[in-house]
């Protein structure tokens, strides 16, 4: 998946099933829950690659499981499987370069 694949996945996806999660996960880390702002300023590493950003080092996200469509290679049909990904907060980011 490309870098741009990811910031669309990410900015239009439609389930709101991982918001408890990324919140629970990133107030653990003591970022308050009124600057949490998923799929506005809570992204994966590839999403925020295409927005021109970086995870700082050392850095680590909240896992959140997500589903991805793959299409069986015997039968052609596409299906919805389960994925783990990680999330991380704009805080955790940096603009690329610096």
């Amino acid at each position: 998946m490309t870098t741009d694949e990811a910031l669309h996945r990410a900015a239009s996806g439609q389930s709101w099933a991982n918001y408890g999660a990324i919140f629970r996960g990133f107030e653990k880390k003591g970022i308050s829950p009124d600057d949490i702002k998923p799929r506005e300023n809570v992204f994966t590493f590839k999403a925020w690659k295409a927005l021109g950003r970086v995870v700082k080092k050392n850095e680590h996200g909240v896992k959140i499981i997500t589903f991805v469509e793959t299409t069986d290679k015997d039968t052609g049909q596409t299906k919805k499987r389960p994925w783990t990904t990680t999330v991380f907060h704009v805080s955790q980011t940096k603009p690329l370069g610096e």
